[in-house]
């Protein structure tokens, strides 16, 4: 069967890990063979589906997704994505062969930040990567000082009330 292509992990530690979803077996292993001379961590999905169930096991850092899949197409991968607060950040780049603008919009519109034509030119592939998991890591980190900012405050109310309350103790 030409569709029965496991998730595989490809273990590099240095870097971040790429769901690769493509139900052409060629498409996946040229991308997973070029990602992984990279140093990038990468795990393969020849459907949609495996591309969702493979998401709930493990986060990547960033996936790349082709639109025409058979039964669930990328658009509605995307879709399903963007509903769940865990997996909703996750940059998704479209590779696919679809290069109508009509369709790039649609990409867009569900969720994509990207949008890479096929056949790909491996340059535009790695920059586009480097990029998005850039912007990713920036806006991860930025999470972190606001949350850490968020419990410093919340930490000195309550030390302030704290404080009030034993001033009105003594007062009294």
């Amino acid at each position: 069967d030409q569709y029965a292509v496991e998730v595989i992990m490809t273990d590099t530690p240095q870097k971040e890990t790429i769901l690769i979803v493509d139900d052409t077996p060629a498409n996946l292993h040229f991308l997973d063979e070029l990602l992984t001379e990279k140093g990038y961590r990468t795990r393969l999905a020849p459907n949609g589906g495996r591309a969702l169930s493979s998401i709930r096991t493990a986060v990547p850092d960033l996936i790349l997704l082709d639109i025409m899949m058979p039964g669930m197409d990328g658009y509605e991968v995307c879709k399903l994505m963007k509903l769940n607060k865990k997996t909703k950040r996750i940059p998704v780049i479209f590779v696919t062969s679809k290069g109508d603008t009509l369709d790039e919009y649609k990409g867009f519109e569900v969720g994509g930040v990207d949008y890479i034509r096929k056949p790909i030119s491996v340059p535009i592939v790695l920059s586009r990567i480097k990029t998005h998991l850039a912007l990713y890591n920036q806006n991860k980190e930025l999470e972190d000082k606001v949350k850490e900012r968020t419990r410093e405050v919340v930490d000195t109310r309550l030390e302030i009330i704290r404080h009030l309350g034993r001033a009105a103790e003594y007062k009294d």
